[in-house]
């Protein structure tokens, strides 16, 4: 009996993890917040260069890709806080009936089944997060010497080789 008891607690106990659920969702729902605030405010400043209402300022574009840039990186951490949260609820909790329903076979974005593909599915959206700080970085960088801008040009070889191994992970 007392055996049937701990492992009943143990059993339930799995139910914590709903807080990093519900926190993973959270802080997902306020990145894309925060992303769309900041496409929004390029916007409202690219509007008022176009129309005059304040002079053109000296980085101008780089400034707006910067911008843009940044919150596709926002959006993309959100995205791996939108998978975190699905798959530590499909793999502790109950798997998700709505999300069955909407895919077929081949498009199961969300679906987790273990921990590896949780993992794998994170490592590639932080691998792109990390790509795209990347390039949001370089937009600010100056090349004064050759030598710099052949690091660059390794830097996106590098880079290039990268993605084409991550995206052979997982495939036969």
């Amino acid at each position: 009996m007392l055996e049937k008891l701990f492992e009943g607690m143990i059993w339930r106990s799995r139910f914590i993890v709903l807080l990093a659920v519900i926190f993973g969702l959270l802080g997902a729902v306020i990145l894309c917040i925060i992303a769309s605030m900041d496409i929004w405010n390029v916007a409202v400043v690219s509007f008022q260069v176009v129309t005059h209402a304040i002079p053109h300022p000296e980085h101008f574009h780089e400034d707006v890709v910067a911008g843009i840039i940044g919150a596709v990186d926002l959006y993309l951490i959100a995205v791996v806080m939108f998978i975190f949260a699905f798959g530590l609820y499909e793999l502790f909790i109950s798997d998700i009936d709505e999300a069955k329903e909407h895919e077929d076979g081949e498009h199961q974005l969300l679906a987790i089944h273990n921990l590896d593909q949780l993992k794998d599915k994170i490592a590639k959206v932080i691998v792109m997060v990390l790509v795209v700080n990347f390039f949001q970085r370089v937009l600010h960088t100056k090349f004064s010497t050759p030598l710099e801008m052949l690091y660059f040009a390794l830097a996106i070889a590098a880079l290039a080789v990268g993605l084409y191994f991550l995206g052979k992970v997982g495939k036969k």
